[in-house]
């Protein structure tokens, strides 16, 4: 591709997020889905191998999973931030600052990345007792020291994606993510089984994989030179205010995932109490099942991010407005066919993480897990749609108090409620999950319209005035 070829497709990437919010939101989010799906797929690939060698095995990455997606939420929330500020920077007509936001939001990737590492793998195993890992510590320590070891991989991928995301390119991060995910796909039964190492094995297959990702990335970013953002020493201007920017959306964000990693710690804790390793297993399983039914509305979420900012950027509060009210009727439009695709084939689901003679025993409360939690997918869009719109504007603060309100007090308080003090046990647990998400969701939505309307009509009041 010559450098004219290059400036007409950046041309029409920047064109397409300032523009009409629908056709920017089904262009990026179809990408990003996708990609969601890769990752869960080899998520979910570890799940079912790991499950033939029996549920310890399966309980102990339902451990690590928690601090996984704190690794994983520290990546995103720098993605978010990045991806907001670039965004709303392109929105301004600020080119400048958009490319000082990227370099500031690499900068910032690798000092997290390496201090996290240190603090998580040397408290690693007191982490995993106090969360009740019980007999299980020393198959997640193994697991845990080598994902976590390799945390820079997992949070230069994000960022890098957020950036390009920012732009419009959707497409690249896709690729990289299908790489990633066919690699660890086919090495996965490789190293647990072939090369005798367990849970071991299925860790060093994510941390092999994901390097592949990282290296696209460097390409395209460093070296291929035909994205809008650019690297040179010479756009690079230190400012604590660009890191400001960064922070405000990041850090909310990350705690955002830190928050929801909690809620996992608190209702494994639930779960052991009620029925030991095995309710834990079988949250675990039936956990990366719904998640994967959430990648249609977190993809398009993260197409608002992008979408919102610009259109905030540029002061388009009508844009704005659409692009929350479309996302959150697309995502509840294929909620609607997932919550129904889940509950009518939950047994032949199960089935897939009961596959073994040591894991048969569990299916049958997978499959009932999967029919309780149906009804928790359809207002799921409303919430994701809002934290992402309020992150795209720069409000990462109230999209962090949404999902504490969502995940501390609502889903905690209802898990308690149904669990112990109704005796509903296990399945209170699942039933907490379902009501308390569903009304955090519909609060969220509720506030990001009210916010909205009002920017509206504060603008409109100024160009009334003025």
């Amino acid at each position: 591709m010559n450098s004219n070829d290059s400036k007409k497709e950046i041309d029409q990437r920047i064109a397409m997020i300032t523009g009409e919010p629908k056709r920017a939101i089904r262009v990026l989010s179809v990408p990003m889905i996708i990609s969601m799906f890769l990752i869960m797929a080899y998520n979910l690939a570890d799940s079912i191998w790991v499950a033939g060698l029996g549920p310890n095995a399966l309980a102990a990455l339902g451990f690590i999973n928690p601090l996984f997606f704190i690794v994983i939420g520290l990546g995103n929330g720098l993605a978010a931030g990045a991806t907001s500020l670039i965004a709303r920077s392109i929105g301004a007509d600020n080119k400048k600052n958009a490319d000082n936001a990227a370099i500031h939001s690499m900068v910032l990737t690798l000092a997290v990345s390496l201090v996290s590492t240190i603090i998580i793998l040397i408290s690693l195993s007191n982490i995993l007792f106090l969360v009740g890992a019980g007999e299980t510590v020393g198959l997640a320590t193994q697991y845990g020291q080598i994902v976590f070891g390799g945390m820079i991989l997992f949070m230069f991928s994000s960022v890098a994606s957020g950036i390009l995301r920012a732009e419009g390119d959707a497409n690249r991060p896709m690729y990289a993510m299908a790489a990633t995910a066919i690699l660890n796909i086919i090495i996965d039964p490789i190293f647990i089984y072939y090369f005798g190492w367990g849970v071991k094995g299925a860790a060093w297959a994510t941390i092999i994989s994901s390097g592949i990702s990282c290296i696209l990335m460097v390409y395209w970013l460093f070296l291929k030179g035909d994205t809008y953002i650019s690297f040179s020493r010479e756009d690079f201007k230190a400012s604590w205010k660009v890191v400001k920017d960064i922070l405000m959306v990041g850090l909310p964000a990350s705690a955002e995932s830190f928050v929801m990693s909690v809620l996992g710690v608190v209702l494994n804790l639930m779960l052991v109490i009620t029925g030991g390793a095995a309710a834990v297993a079988v949250y675990t399983a039936g956990w990366r099942v719904v998640m994967m039914a959430m990648i249609i509305p977190i993809g398009i979420g993260t197409a608002a991010i992008t979408v919102s900012g610009a259109a905030y950027g540029a002061r388009n509060y009508k844009n704005l407005s659409n692009a929350l009210s479309y996302s959150a009727k697309l995502g509840l439009g294929i909620a609607l066919v997932t919550a129904t695709i889940s509950y009518v084939f939950a047994g032949y689901i199960a089935n897939i993480f009961s596959y073994s003679s040591q894991s048969a025993f569990m299916a049958p409360s997978i499959a009932s897990f999967l029919q309780v939690m149906f009804l928790f997918y359809l207002p799921v869009p409303l919430g994701v749609t809002a934290s992402s719109v309020f992150q795209g504007m720069g409000k990462g603060i109230t999209s962090l108090i949404l999902t504490v309100l969502r995940e501390v007090v609502f889903i905690s308080f209802f898990a308690y409620l149904f669990a112990f003090i109704l005796d509903f046990g296990t399945v209170g647990v699942w039933w907490g999950i379902v009501v308390g998400g569903g009304i955090g969701c519909i609060v969220a939505y509720i506030w990001a319209n009210m916010f909205i309307n009002r920017l509206k009509r504060i603008d409109g009041y100024f160009e009334k005035e003025y």
